[in-house]
Parts: C-alpha cells; sequence; structure tokens
C-alpha cells in the first residue's frame, strides 16, 4: 500500500526539481543576455501596460467620471438582476413602463436623494484610491498604513453599494408587479 505513495512522491520530487532547473536557466539565460549589452527579447505587452499614466492608478477615466456623477457602476447589480429596478433606469423607461405622475415624482425624489448620497461617497473613494496610489508612488507605504487604508476604502465602498441598493429597493415600492415585470422585459433580462 505504501507504494504509490512513495511514487507520487518520486514524482512530485523529480518534477519539482525539473520546475526548479528550469527556472535557473531561464534566469542564467536572461542574465547572459543583458551581462553582453544586448537587450533582453521584447516582452508582449502586459494587460496593464500604460495604466500607470492614469490620474488615480486603480480607477479608469469612466470610473471617476461614473464616480463623480454618481452613477451605478455595478455597485446595485444583485437589485437590478433580480427585479429590484433602480430609479435612474426606471426615469429612463417612464414612457414604456407607464409611470403615473406621481410615480415618476416618487421616482425622482429617489434620484435625487441617491445621487445627493452617491456623489460624496464617489469622491471620498476617489480621494482614497489617489491615497493609496499616492503612498505607492512616493514609496511612503507601510504595513499599517496599507491597512488602514485599504480598510477605509472598504468602508467607503460598502457605503456606496448600499446607497445604490437602498434606492432599487425603495423603488420596487413605488411600481405594480406589472410595472416590474416590463422593467426586467424592456432591460432584456431573461429572468432566473
Amino acid at each position: 500500500m505504501r507504494r504509490p505513495v512513495v511514487a507520487v512522491a518520486a514524482m512530485i520530487a523529480v518534477a519539482g526539481a525539473a520546475v526548479a532547473g528550469a527556472a535557473v536557466a531561464g534566469a542564467a539565460a536572461q542574465h547572459q543576455q543583458g551581462s553582453h549589452g544586448a537587450p533582453p527579447a521584447a516582452l508582449p505587452a502586459t494587460p496593464y501596460a500604460g495604466l500607470e499614466r492614469r490620474a488615480v492608478a486603480s480607477l479608469s477615466e469612466q470610473q471617476l467620471a461614473d464616480l463623480r456623477a454618481g452613477r451605478g457602476m455595478g455597485f446595485a447589480l444583485a437589485a437590478e438582476l433580480n427585479g429590484y429596478p433602480g430609479p435612474a433606469h426606471a426615469m429612463e423607461l417612464a414612457q414604456p413602463l407607464g409611470l403615473t405622475h406621481a410615480q415618476e415624482e416618487r421616482i425622482r425624489a429617489l434620484q435625487a436623494a441617491m445621487k445627493a448620497e452617491a456623489v460624496p461617497l464617489g469622491e471620498r473613494l476617489i480621494a482614497q484610491e489617489s491615497d493609496l496610489d499616492a503612498s505607492f508612488r512616493e514609496r511612503t507605504v507601510t504595513p499599517a498604513g496599507l491597512r488602514e487604508r485599504t480598510a477605509a476604502i472598504a468602508l467607503t465602498q460598502g457605503a456606496l453599494r448600499e446607497a445604490h441598493l437602498k434606492y432599487h429597493l425603495a423603488t420596487v415600492e413605488v411600481l405594480t408587479q406589472d410595472q416590474v415585470a416590463r422593467y426586467g422585459a424592456l432591460r432584456g433580462y431573461g429572468g432566473r
């Protein structure tokens, strides 16, 4: 019974030695190329190439614009895709949904409240991400500072997500069941 275990252990040891040998050979070849003054072979661009020029490394220009405008950015997908329309999209579909004047007024108020809450949170998140980015760029980051910054970012992201989700929850209370079903169909959701 011990033979298979020994055989597997031997195969793992041989494979590990082969991988280590290949890594050493690769490093030696790379070092040798660089030591003769010849540039190393061009490596393919990584998916992150060029992102180092962003204003905030972790946020695209679109994300910055969305955060500043209070847009959802997918924060409310749990609600949106499970039959809880958001106020912004409900207003975009006001006519095909057949919203009454009273419904439109209530949903506009929800949309304004959501934006009033989301915009400052978005600005805070941008500032926090910018601070984290600067701490790495300036090489001043410490383990404690990293922990503080990422914890603060997580809290802001959570608050921002809650802000969007709770207005989906409030919007569904304004609509009829037929309007919610029509909303899903108009948005192209097949349902679960």
